[in-house]
């Protein structure tokens, strides 16, 4: 479960780690760890000491990349910096000061400016600078919305002849600012934020619009105005024409339906290009200004917070019509379409059996052409005027990096080794991927992260680790958490269960209507198959625990066996009648099971299927883990399981964490979130005895 207000450039933020928290505001004493006798791998104080790289924007003459590093020495959210280099990695340089927070580098067409968020004398907002960091120029300062806005695409476009800039800012709407002290009337159905920013609850109310700046003279104009939020922008190839994406529908916080439009930059005239019950993301002009290419859906209901539909490519022409799935030759959830520079190909990412590859195909449509396919997952890309891509990937080694490929079939270059001095000589362990059948018949994938220190003899704990979404998926990709697990001498099994992406739509499709069912049998039988599989676990030491949609199943997996030694649930529904009327959003629930929970038996079937019905049953020590300030599954998800599991006389402690959200951001904190888990898993392990399995599933 993710969503995230809109600030700068939405498209381009690759949180490297999701599950980064803060520290509570009273001090924590951990309990007491003893380290293994021979502790290799990483720990979680090693975190400040990793970077990563996340976005990646190239010249126009293909000569020179722009990226992102993030580095998380500071205990707070990790800080971001532009760096540039040549194609071959020589002599990088940070494009600003050493101190300075810079991010969201995007080239101006002729190669002479890179505009970025950043600071000029104190001025926060929009900035342009020369390649070589000098002459930088403050533009416009920018005001944002903390309104869920999902999906959202690029908030700044260059003009093609690079005089003038475009870019997402806020005003005020219409509601009525209460003053201090006094009452606050709510009348909005989205009348919450996500949380995100780690401080809000009430949506401001700010509404996004498009504005143009003249990089010259600094002069700012608004295009577009109203009670709407325009977002996902691209400037048109001839310069007369700006695309967004917004809600045209009649009462847009109750309906998900983001529909495609062009204002026009001589006088804001819009043009609405498409009219769908769906939802169409990020569109893009082609180079020759005759087509557009966005990411779609088509079903008529989406939730605002997961989309269960695998999304896919679609290409129409300019005005709207000729509307096509190019994408649809793949069976998978694909990511935003972009063009090359000669527009003969669609570049697009596609999620499959854990791993995220760039594909290309014909700009008419066709046969797709694997462009990346190494196990690990693509994040930002972007494609030169020869084809020459470079990306940040991340492997199941490293953290994400900066790789270039010159020409489809070489192979990758990579150009930057951030790590190296952390994570080298054996200090990460592998990941093996297995395949199991269900009860039913369906195959499902795993993948173990091996443990440090294995002898022909020794037995090593599990701790199984979901994941979120549900539509999400795990794979061979660096984990940090895990690989903290891996130094304790644990293996870590991830299941992708149905529900997940990357195995198609029908297997995507499986959870409808039935969660905490059988997707929740797959974890049990993906934990049996690594038993079977690999005969060095230990059966009676194994850990249980999940974030968002991970942390529900972790709940609800205690309710229905005592297998598991201990439990780590992190902002996980208990009680899925109240998440949905708490929540920010409110149509997740009637996606996923097909009505609103008033209508039919469905408040039967949700309470039936909510871990707090059947908490009695609980054995398990759990420790229940909550963002102070999560408003996608609110705090009271927690707090209302812990007071029940108390009442049961279960073992139980509940941790939460300020200035954090759904998505939990701070370095300090996953520090902490790390060596607590490690104390509580410990602590558990212990005190079962070595390989004493438990397979009791309760009635």
């Amino acid at each position: 479960m993710h969503s995230r207000p809109v600030l700068l450039r939405a498209a381009a933020r690759h949180a490297a780690l999701s599950m980064i928290v803060a520290l509570f505001a009273m001090p924590m004493t951990l309990p007491a760890q003893t380290a293994p006798a021979e502790q290799r791998g990483i720990a979680g104080a090693d975190l400040h000491r990793l970077r990563s790289v996340g976005d990646v924007t190239l010249s126009p003459d293909g000569r020179t990349v722009a990226y992102v590093v993030q580095d998380r020495e500071r205990p707070g959210r990790p800080r971001s910096q532009i760096w540039i280099t040549d194609l071959e990695g020589s002599a990088p340089r940070q494009l600003a000061g050493a101190d300075e927070s810079t991010s969201n580098p995007l080239w101006s067409p002729d190669g002479r400016w890179l505009l970025h968020s950043g600071t000029v004398d104190d001025r926060s907002g929009l900035v342009i600078r020369r390649p070589d960091g000098s002459e930088p120029r403050f533009l416009a300062e920018i005001s944002g919305t903390n309104h869920p806005l999902p999906g959202t695409g690029e908030s700044v476009a260059w003009s093609p002849d690079s005089r003038t800039v475009a870019f997402l800012s806020s005003t005020p709407g219409p509601e009525p600012v209460a003053e201090e002290g006094a009452p606050i009337v709510v009348d909005r159905y989205l009348y919450r934020t996500t949380g995100g920013d780690g401080r809000s609850y009430f949506n401001d109310n700010r509404r996004l619009h498009i504005f143009v700046v003249d990089i010259e003279s600094r002069d700012v104009r608004q295009l577009t105005d109203g009670n709407g939020y325009e977002h996902s922008i691209d400037w048109s190839p001839d310069g007369t024409e700006i695309l967004f994406v917004s809600n045209a529908d009649p009462d847009p916080d109750r309906f998900f339906n983001h529909d495609i439009f062009a204002v026009r930059v001589a006088d804001g005239f819009v043009r609405r290009l498409t009219e769908t019950e769906s939802v169409l993301y990020r569109p893009a002009w082609s180079p020759d200004g005759g087509s557009i290419a966005f990411q779609g859906t088509t079903r008529g209901l989406t939730s605002s917070e997961t989309t269960m539909e695998d999304t896919h490519v679609w290409v129409m022409n300019a005005d709207g019509s000729n509307r096509r799935a190019l994408g649809d030759v793949i069976d998978n959830r694909q990511g935003a379409p972009r063009w090359s520079r000669d527009g003969r190909y669609l570049y697009f990412t596609v999620q499959e059996r854990g791993s995220v590859h760039l594909y290309r195909m014909p700009a008419g449509g066709g046969s797709t052409e694997k462009v990346i396919d190494e196990r690990g997952r693509v994040g930002a890309w972007s494609v030169g005027p020869r084809n020459e891509v470079v990306y940040s990937f991340t492997s199941p080694d490293d953290m994400a990096q900066l790789y270039v490929l010159d020409e489809v079939g070489d192979a990758p270059r990579r150009l930057t080794d951030l790590n190296g001095d952390v994570l080298g000589n054996g200090v990460v362990t592998g990941i093996e991927p297995f395949t199991f059948r269900a009860f039913d018949g369906l195959e499902v994938e795993a993948f173990l992260t091996m443990p440090h220190g294995r002898t022909a003899t020794s037995r090593h704990p599990m701790v199984v680790m979901i994941h979120g979404g549900p539509h999400g998926q795990q794979g061979p990709v660096f984990d940090a958490r895990a690989q903290a697990f891996a130094s304790e001498g644990w293996a870590v099994l991830m299941v992708n269960y149905r529900g997940s992406t990357g195995y198609g739509q029908a297997f995507t499709d499986a959870i409808f209507a039935d969660q905490n069912g059988k997707e929740a049998m797959d974890v049990l039988q993906g934990t049996d198959a690594a038993l079977r599989r690999y005969s060095w676990i230990d059966p009676g030491r194994l850990g249980i625990e999940g974030g968002s949609y991970g942390g529900q199943l972790a709940n609800w997996l205690v309710t229905q066996t005592d297998r598991y030694a201990a439990a780590i649930p992190r902002a996980g529904i208990s009680n899925l009648i109240s998440f949905n009327y708490l929540s920010y959003y409110h149509d997740y629930l009637a996606v996923e099971f097909g009505s609103l929970p008033h209508q039919g038996q469905l408040m039967d079937v949700l309470w039936e299927r909510s871990p707090l019905k059947h908490v009695a049953k609980v054995r398990t020590p759990v420790m229940l883990v909550h963002g102070l300030n999560d408003n996608n599954v609110p705090r009271a998800e927690a707090e209302q399981f812990y007071i029940a599991l108390k009442d049961v006389g279960v073992e139980t402690t509940l941790v939460l964490y300020p200035r954090s959200g759904h998505g939990l951001s701070e370095t300090g904190q996953i520090v902490d979130f790390t060596d607590r888990s490690i104390a509580w898993y410990r602590k558990h392990f212990a005190a079962r005895s070595p390989g004493t399995a438990r397979t009791s599933t309760f009635d």
